[in-house]
């Protein structure tokens, strides 16, 4: 995996997963808006899809490789664990902020208490995949903005997520934008949530 880092020698990281098609500087303009002093790491996805970078594969619009996206989120939470060691950063105080596919894998994370990560920005995610029995999710914070009219992810897509988190304990903040594209509203609102959960 490719990875950009800037060390701004806070105690908190972001951990920036981009969207279908992105790259690791994707979302770097989103961490500056969300929090300029924090440290950020932007990662990109192993996995191409004609021609464009994803962080697992899938079906078809909606239809995930389940197996695939198991591994692979096995390999990035290795990843990030690593990069923690080589930049000397506490997994407990990452923030994850993924947009669309990004948002995806960090569902992903957060549901694996193995992994130890707490916080979650989640961009227009969806997550149609079985959960695990017995999920606690006491500890874990996230915020979510979703699309009302989102030609990508439908209502009931987005409404599961939500449920994902509320019936399983999470601390769970949204905002309902238009469509799939990530709008001032939504990050001044998770700049908000961020500067109330996290500091």
């Amino acid at each position: 995996m490719e990875h950009i880092y800037q060390n701004n020698n806070s105690d908190y990281t972001f951990i920036l997963l981009h969207g279908t098609g992105g790259s690791e500087r994707d979302l770097i303009p989103v961490a500056q808006h969300l929090n300029p002093d924090f440290n950020y790491i932007g990662i990109q996805g192993d996995v191409m899809e004609n021609g464009m970078r994803r962080y697992f594969k899938r079906h078809a619009e909606g239809q995930y490789d389940i197996e695939d996206l198991h591994m692979r989120g096995q390999n990035l939470a290795d990843y990030i664990v690593e990069l923690s060691e080589e930049y000397d950063f506490d997994i407990a105080k990452t923030i994850l902020v993924g947009f669309s596919n990004g948002a995806n894998i960090a569902i992903h994370l957060l549901l694996n208490q193995a992994f130890n990560f707490e916080y979650g920005v989640l961009l227009h995610p969806m997550y149609p995949v079985p959960l695990e029995d017995n999920l606690d999710l006491s500890n874990t914070k996230v915020f979510a903005s979703m699309g009302k009219m989102d030609p990508i992810v439908p209502v009931s897509d987005s409404e599961h997520v939500k449920s994902i988190f509320e019936e399983h304990g999470a601390s769970f903040e949204e905002i309902w934008v238009r469509s799939h594209q990530i709008e001032m509203v939504e990050l001044k609102a998770a700049q908000e949530w961020l500067n109330k959960t996290v500091l």
